[in-house]
């Protein structure tokens, strides 16, 4: 049977496995046989004896990840990421450490922590952008000329008015020569962006409380790792990168969104959810684009405050007053 597209095969990838609880690990020392020529220098040299069958497995389905990945990526250099990340992965099943990877590929990320990170729930690999990776598909939307995100410590300078004009109402100006200590801790998160345009998007800036009830209303994911001695989903390891990406993630509302990275939206929010991450298919990115270009639309709407836009007043609507039934005899008679 052809597969014809990516959202195909990663659908395959769930079935091709001989056992849907069997890990990366068993399937890896099952391999037998030496290391083939293709796999890595930079894994040979790791020594890790599973991470590097993994990897060889990985390799079969080199094809899939070309096809997948942009132009711009290399599939070795996206590989050799994969291959660092491999040691905490080994106990995944097969098939959703293939559609984790798949996905991420799709969206042109590379698994290095700081794109996006492939992490374990149980024995299944998830996809998880992060703010960087969000970043970058702002910017291959060329509807935006940069994307500003970042922290703001208790020892940096800093201003927010709402009511000023842009770009006078936010200013930050970090404490960089400070020592950390010194720094303080954070106390916001904000971003931003420069529209393609000249234009610049309205400033989310969010305070420890906002991304506190952020967390505890939408994240499932740290839902599930309240259990006892649990405690590792990002929220619990890296409180602040999940800060700044949840202030990245609400420019949404006012940033002109691309079909891809509403996709990406989509698919971070099902990870967390712990639902299957589908690649959308073709078929599938008009859907895509039409929610786009609705939040294009108010976007748009929203970067010039000082634009009035008026509309016309309601007419009342009046009702033909109700004739008497001496009035309605009266012109009968007259027609006669």
């Amino acid at each position: 049977m052809s597969l014809s597209t990516l959202k195909d095969r990663v659908r395959a990838a769930t079935v091709e496995q001989p056992a849907t609880d069997a890990t990366v690990q068993a399937l890896a020392e099952d391999t037998k046989g030496a290391v083939p020529a293709q796999l890595h220098t930079s894994a040979q040299a790791e020594g890790d004896d599973v991470a590097d069958k993994a990897l060889t497995w990985l390799e079969k389905y080199g094809d899939d990840f070309t096809r997948a990945l942009p132009s711009h990526i290399d599939v070795k250099a996206f590989l050799s990421a994969v291959r660092a990340a491999l040691p905490g992965l080994i106990r995944c099943t097969p098939a959703s450490l293939r559609q984790a990877l798949l996905t991420c590929a799709r969206f042109g990320l590379v698994p290095d922590g700081r794109h996006a990170v492939i992490k374990r729930e149980g024995k299944t690999a998830v996809f998880v952008p992060m703010a960087q990776g969000y970043v970058d598909l702002m910017y291959r939307s060329g509807r935006v000329g940069s994307v500003h995100v970042g922290m703001i410590h208790e020892g940096d300078e800093w201003n927010y008015e709402p009511s000023a004009p842009s770009p006078l109402d936010f200013t930050h100006k970090p404490a960089l020569t400070a020592s950390k200590r010194n720094r303080g801790p954070a106390l916001l998160a904000y971003a931003f962006c420069w529209m393609a345009s000249g234009a610049r998007s309205q400033v989310i800036v969010l305070n420890r409380e906002d991304a506190e009830e952020i967390r505890n209303e939408y994240s499932q994911a740290y839902r599930r790792a309240q259990e006892p001695g649990k405690a590792d989903s990002f929220w619990h390891t890296d409180f602040d990168k999940m800060w700044a990406k949840s202030a990245l993630r609400r420019l949404h509302k006012v940033v002109p969104m691309s079909a891809e990275l509403v996709a990406l939206l989509k698919a971070d929010d099902a990870g967390d959810s712990g639902e299957v991450q589908v690649v959308h298919a073709p078929a599938e990115e008009t859907h895509l684009q039409a929610e786009a270009d609705e939040a294009h639309e108010r976007a748009e709407e929203s970067q010039d405050p000082q634009e009035t836009r008026t509309r016309p007043l309601p007419r009342k609507r009046t009702q033909p007053k109700r004739q008497t039934r001496a009035a309605r005899t009266g012109r009968r008679r007259a027609r006669r």
